[in-house]
């Protein structure tokens, strides 16, 4: 069986994460639902309802990566009962060997606020997010990413909780050879 090049994943937890220095989301929670340890413990980062806060996490494409856009859908939750929505934002810039780390990250892509159940600590998974351009995209590059909650973009009445991210790309080739 051969692997044909096109839409891939990477998911990419949490516990990855890191909340920027400035305007940063909480520290990394783990957040104990029951006490009887039978269901999932969490590890999340809250970010708050007030001000945009953002996290960064990266990630080294594989060579069949065909430097393209991506994509991206936020994993999460809310301890609150409201139905209000959630906005997460996306932003990545890629970077050689010898590369600056100092740039700045490519424009933030927005995807469709995803609208709570109303009960704490339900899932939430958003849509599909629209094409996310990597700043300076090219092959064996490592690739910077900034996660944000957009809070003028959605009406969330308490703390989002991101779990993780899944990013989809697409591949040109079978293999990394």
């Amino acid at each position: 069986t051969l692997k044909a090049a096109g839409k891939e994943t990477i998911y990419v937890p949490a516990t990855a994460m890191y909340p920027n220095t400035t305007n940063g989301c909480a520290a990394l929670a783990q957040v104990e639902l029951a006490t009887d340890g039978t269901r999932p413990e969490l590890k999340v980062l809250d970010f708050d309802k007030d001000s945009d806060e953002f996290a960064q996490f990266a990630v080294a494409f594989p060579k069949s990566w065909n430097e393209g856009t991506v994509t991206f859908q936020a994993f999460f939750t809310a301890t609150s009962t409201d139905t209000g929505t959630t906005a997460w934002g996306l932003s990545g810039v890629s970077l050689s060997d010898n590369g600056d780390l100092n740039t700045a990250f490519g424009t933030t892509v927005v995807a469709t606020a995803k609208a709570h159940s109303g009960t704490s600590n339900d899932l939430d998974v958003t849509a599909e997010s629209g094409n996310v351009t990597i700043s300076n995209a090219a092959v064996d590059e490592y690739v910077f990413f900034n996660i944000m909650r957009d809070v003028s973009a959605d009406n969330q009445s308490g703390d989002a909780r991101l779990i993780g991210i899944q990013i989809f790309f697409t591949t040109d080739a079978a293999n990394d050879a």
